[in-house]
């Protein structure tokens, strides 16, 4: 339980590495994968972790061996949160910025296409902010997140409507 079959500091490298080469894995895979995870990407999540679970600890199956590899794991994840809040330019990377969807009505096929939204995807957003038709939308962006948010144009077409309360 307690004896090592690999010396510490190399659960300490494994770890690092294996931690870096899902950063950028998932980073490239965009954001759509990041947002609400719908059950295929649950599933993939799930063998991911168990496909580098031995890349990891090296066989080792030690309680000693666990606990150095979770650490090394939790200091990874804690040191790049501190220099993605620190700069701006690491920030950007790890977590990408907001693209626009939806531009006055107007919808930039060149970022759905890139972020792997669909048709059903966008309507799907546009029903959550209770409208139908993507003239309705001042601005839809998609967030670092994967969220997608809307913001609708004014709907004050009534008259008085301004001075209800």
């Amino acid at each position: 339980m307690f004896s090592m079959s690999v010396p510490w500091w190399e659960f300490v490298v494994r770890g690092f590495v294996v931690y870096a080469f899902l950063l950028v894995f998932l980073r490239l895979t965009g954001r759509r994968q990041i947002g609400q995870y719908d059950p295929f990407d649950l599933i993939l999540l799930l063998i991911l972790s168990n496909a580098v679970q031995n890349s990891m600890n090296a066989g080792d199956n030690s309680l000693i061996g666990g606990l150095i590899s979770a650490t090394t794991l939790i200091a990874c994840h804690s040191i790049v949160a501190q220099l993605s809040y620190r700069s701006r330019r690491v920030s950007r990377w790890v977590d990408g910025i907001p693209k626009r969807l939806i531009s006055n009505g107007e919808v930039n096929q060149k970022v759905m296409d890139a972020e792997l939204i669909t048709g059903d995807d966008l309507k799907a957003a546009l029903r959550g902010a209770g409208c139908l038709h993507t003239y309705e939308v001042e601005q839809a962006t998609i967030e670092t997140n994967g969220q997608i948010t809307i913001v609708l144009r004014n709907r004050d077409s009534s008259p008085g409507a301004s001075d209800a309360v």
